[in-house]
């Protein structure tokens, strides 16, 4: 008889942005999904808003950015200061700041303002195209990895909320997106640790308003006399304000303290001083505790996995919630989509809670360092002096400068994920001294710069890191330099890749004869692409005379560095440069499918390149490849 019990690849409890990032991925590879969400239907009102740089970036490479733009945005390029005046005169600007400053390599250098719930239906849209869906309102009640199957382990128990439905079902893996109060969590009894004791009560509030305070347009940090605000604009004339409503500085320090919206606005009227607000309506509402707190574990046996807000949660101040959750989903997505599909060894399921776990115990501590300062009591300009010329835009003052040193780490391009058996460093089990060639700027675990070149086949100018979309592969970018110099080197690399036991022929599509004309990416792995940038310009390349037959298969996936960039004024070839690669030898780039580069390799004649990257791939994958009995020709 047939098992009445349904089976799946992943079962997802929780319809928030990590879920929902964590489905579309995996509804996009293939796999086949159940996904349940104790509420009746997307994100209404509140909760998260802000997109940092980076995340914006992953979404362009997802395809979902112009969905994400269609809804009007408001994209935040400054942040103000204000500060109080002396003698009880109200608050003064006391400085702006670039909200994502130059020194980031950033494609988007603003924070996109959306409503939450805006944004879960982008990715829902996206779900329906590939046949996934989220059951409402369903929950879960039990689940156990009781081993009894060994290709659908984990033994998953559901629930209608408002009926008497129940459904059992199997599954691959057990993910928990449930937010700070989850199910999945205390039923494996994952602790919370926190951080720090709650110190502060803040509100939240959405609204239309009307006001004569110049900067409402903008994010503004606001210290006054009477406490402090956060101001952060938002689409459709919205406003969301952040008001401090009790700390433990208080006599009476409650930090359970409530505050009707009546109450919150009147003091917001107060601090806003000698400006005036009123609001035509309220949309939104909350009142929370400020608190830094982070999972123990994020998963016990590699089977029954959580993300976001159900493994660290702080305050909201800084944008970073739904950005680290978006993260936790595609790094989790990627490292099960390779182990499913046959490319790596389940071992490697172990580095998703090493890499996003120290990722947010690096995001507490800077969130527990900005809370308490954006909390704090700024000294009126009467009790510090007049503002000296020497110092502008908030120097001096040790709020800002924390918002400052930390820009690079919030806008996510800052993330930097700890050497592993994907980001290669000098303790890898992969040794030539063809890794990380003299002169390149690249950091493996970081991600990729940016970088315009122009693509052969139709002179469209493009953004290199752009060019293979989130498909969960691997990004080979070939810099080969200059054609006349890198001729032999280029012809060895693909040489050597077509051997027997290289990554190439090892991960080969079992379909390949069958592969289609038009295929772009992944015509001859999904373990990989191929992208070949020449040091160039467009006019002198020939595809056909410069490429052998197997690089050339990837045509559409053809530049040359032939565009000019303004942070390398002086460069001939500015994406070998951005790489710190040599633009007449090049050198080969490893980009792990989230977009971080595993490591980097020097272009040379023989064998040695190929070499290298098997023993690289060779760390992590889960077929035997590498060198046969032939040795190696450098």
């Amino acid at each position: 008889m047939p098992d009445p019990v349904g089976k799946y690849d992943i079962v997802i409890v929780g319809a928030g942005p990590v879920g929902l990032l964590l489905a579309v991925c995996l509804a996009r590879w293939g796999y086949n999904i159940k996904h349940v969400d104790n509420r009746e239907a997307p994100t209404i009102t509140g909760r998260a808003d802000g997109i940092q740089p980076r995340s914006l970036h992953l979404l362009r490479n997802m395809d979902l950015k112009r969905q994400i733009m269609a809804h009007h945005p408001a994209k935040v390029y400054e942040v103000a200061f204000w500060d109080p005046l002396s003698g009880g005169k109200g608050i003064h600007r006391t400085g702006n700041w670039a909200a994502c400053p130059r020194f980031i390599d950033a494609r988007y250098p603003f924070t996109t303002l959306l409503h939450q719930g805006l944004i879960e239906r982008v990715f829902i849209e996206d779900m329906h195209k590939n046949g996934a869906d989220v059951q409402r309102p369903w929950t879960i009640t039990g689940f156990e990895n009781g081993g009894q199957d060994e290709t659908y382990p984990v033994e998953i128990r559901l629930k209608h909320m408002h009926k008497e439905e129940k459904e059992v079902v199997r599954a691959k893996y057990l993910f928990s997106g449930e937010g700070a109060r989850s199910f999945v969590r205390d039923q494996l009894g994952v602790k919370i640790n926190h951080k720090d004791l709650i110190s502060n009560v803040w509100g939240v509030m959405d609204g239309v308003v009307r006001t004569d305070f110049p900067d409402v347009k903008m994010k503004c940090t606001i210290h006054s006399d009477y406490g402090s605000i956060m101001i952060i604009p938002r689409e459709n004339n919205l406003v969301r304000l952040y008001i401090q409503i009790a700390s433990s500085t208080d006599k009476d320090f409650n930090p359970r303290k409530q505050a009707t919206a009546e109450e919150v606005q009147a003091s917001a009227k107060k601090i806003l001083k000698p400006y005036y607000i009123e609001w035509d309506r309220v949309e939104w509402y909350s009142v929370y505790p400020i608190g830094q707190g982070i999972a123990e574990k994020y998963t016990i046996d590699h089977r029954v996995f959580m993300g976001g807000d159900c493994c660290h949660t702080h305050s909201p101040k800084a944008g970073q919630g739904m950005n680290t959750a978006f993260h936790d989903a595609l790094n989790l997505a990627w490292k099960i989509h390779h182990v499913e599909a046959g490319f790596a060894n389940r071992s490697v399921l172990a580095s998703y809670e090493t890499e996003r776990k120290r990722i947010a115990e690096d995001l507490l501590n800077f969130d527990a360092k900005y809370a308490a300062l954006f909390s704090q009591r700024v000294p009126s300009a009467g009790e510090t002096g007049p503002a000296s010329d020497k110092k502008k835009d908030g120097e001096g003052n040790e709020f800002v400068e924390v918002f400052k040193s930390s820009q690079e780490f919030t806008s996510g391009y800052g993330i930097a994920y700890g050497p592993n058996e994907f980001n290669w460093s000098p303790d890898h089990s992969a040794q030539s001294h063809l890794f990380n060639p003299k002169g390149t700027t690249l950091r493996t675990g970081r991600v990729m710069p940016p970088a315009n070149v122009t693509r052969v086949v139709d002179a469209n100018e493009v953004q290199l890191e752009q060019e293979i979309p989130l498909n969960g592969s691997f990004r080979i970018f070939l810099f080969a330099g200059v054609p006349s110099i890198t001729q032999r080197a280029v012809a060895d690399f693909a040489r050597n890749l077509q051997k027997r036991r290289s990554f190439y022929s090892t991960f080969e599509r079992e379909d390949l004869a069958h592969v289609s004309y038009h295929e772009r990416h992944n015509p001859h792995s999904q373990f990989f692409t191929i992208c070949t940038t020449f040091a160039s310009p467009r006019a002198k390349l020939e595809i056909s005379s410069i490429l052998p037959s197997i690089l050339a298969r990837y045509s559409d996936h053809v530049y040359a560095d032939d565009v000019w960039d303004p942070r390398l004024p002086d460069a001939k070839a500015a994406a070998h440069a951005k790489m710190g690669l040599d633009s007449e030898k090049g050198g080969v780039v490893i980009v792990r499918p989230d977009g971080h580069v595993g490591c980097v390799v020097s272009l040379v004649e023989g064998s040695g390149t190929v070499d290298a990257l098997n023993d690289y791939f060779g760390a992590f994958v889960s077929k035997p490849i590498g060198k046969s009995e032939e040795h190696a020709q450098l």
